[in-house]
């Protein structure tokens, strides 16, 4: 199979889709990769590190879309990324659908097959390919929360840790899982007050035993989110329903009553975000001020320690890169239930349920589009 690697063009991002090392493996199993120019230079892998791997290095993107058989990407298509993908050719990446009309619209005109690397599933539970993400993503909300706090970002002044005699700030953690449990653990770590609030008591039970009294365990409800998010320094929005728009837990009576100068960081802006108040920003302009509340709701957040985040990132995917092009998508899906979760878009139909029914369309179960 040709495989195509365009450089990312979303504000910011130097994430790359496969490194080097994937490269050789791609190339070693008889595919062929194509690498845009310079598309790993930021993070230091240079397109000569890609020729040794035995990459085929072309200019531009426009290359690489209209050759490639799959194209592996770590954020969404772009609108004139969308304009270039053909029908039936096989995109792998992040897609986040549910709060994106205009994208899920165009990868459906464009007639490809889409597999989102966010709604792939594995056997033990949970998301394989979103996890390595979230793991960079729960620790960057600490520094990016703790950053945020300090006065010239328009933040109270409170350190997270404190200091001996002054108390050290209150982090509220909503949301249990990979980014919730990672944000808690940094936060932990610099010293703060750290309270997680989840509604799966089998999930506390499992944070209270791994970290004891150190960290605080809540059941979630209405009442809990209101009583520990108002009297936050730093809340971490970390929750997580695969495929869907994230429920929105903070709304703006929350932050009326919220201190002036306290912080949210809601992770979970790539599907809409858990604050009613949350908007998208880039690494550019990472945060605006709602009541007095600064949001911190960069959509690519990763791509912030890209190097880190990529090679995290194709650690992951590189298994389900070589299946999709050993066998071909459609052999590959069959064989592996858990990798058919990620197919999202399949020539015009759109296959992933949770991702309908957010955006109000009819969808086609991907059982039926692969016996076709």
């Amino acid at each position: 199979m040709l495989i195509g690697v365009p450089a990312e063009i979303k504000t910011l991002e130097s994430r790359i889709g496969m490194t080097p090392g994937a490269v050789r493996e791609a190339v070693s199993s008889g595919h062929e990769v194509m690498v845009q120019k310079d598309g790993g230079l930021k993070i230091g892998l240079t397109n000569e590190d890609y020729q040794k791997a035995g990459a085929k290095i072309v200019e531009t993107a426009e290359e690489i879309f209209a050759k490639a058989e799959m194209i592996v990407k770590v954020k969404e298509p772009q609108p004139n990324e969308c304009a270039m993908l053909r029908e039936g050719q096989l995109l792998f990446t992040y897609l986040h659908l549910a709060p994106d009309p205009q994208q899920t619209e165009a990868l459906l005109k464009s007639g490809c097959v889409a597999i989102a690397y966010e709604t792939v599933t594995s056997p033990r539970g949970g998301l394989p390919l979103l996890a390595p993400m979230s793991e960079v993503a729960g620790r960057m909300s600490i520094q990016a929360g703790a950053h945020c706090l300090e006065m010239r970002q328009g933040g109270e002044g409170v350190l997270l840790g404190g200091v001996p005699g002054v108390p050290a700030a209150n982090v509220v953690v909503l949301g249990g899982g990979v980014v919730g449990i990672n944000a808690a653990r940094m936060a932990m770590g610099m010293g703060a007050n750290v309270t997680v609030l989840d509604n799966s008591l089998a999930r506390l039970g499992e944070l209270d035993g791994l970290y004891g009294p150190q960290l605080k365990t809540i059941y979630s409800s209405v009442d809990t989110v209101d009583e520990y998010v108002t009297q936050a320094d730093l809340v971490i929005g970390a929750v997580l329903i695969p495929g869907a728009a994230a429920p929105k837990l903070v709304n703006t009576d929350h932050l009326k009553k919220m201190k002036n100068g306290s912080v949210v960081v809601d992770v979970a802006i790539d599907q809409g975000g858990c604050f009613e108040t949350s908007r998208a920003t880039t690494h550019l302009e990472p945060t605006f001020n709602v009541d007095g509340v600064v949001h911190y709701c960069v959509a690519n957040m990763p791509g912030g320690v890209a190097r880190t985040s990529t090679f995290a990132l194709n650690n992951a995917t590189m298994p389900f890169t070589l299946a999709l092009a050993n066998k071909g998508y459609k052999q590959a899906l069959k064989d592996n239930p858990y990798l058919a979760e990620g197919l999202n878009v399949h020539c015009g139909k759109l296959t992933n349920e949770a991702v309908a029914r957010d955006l109000g369309k009819n969808y086609v179960p991907v059982k039926e589009v692969l016996a076709a």
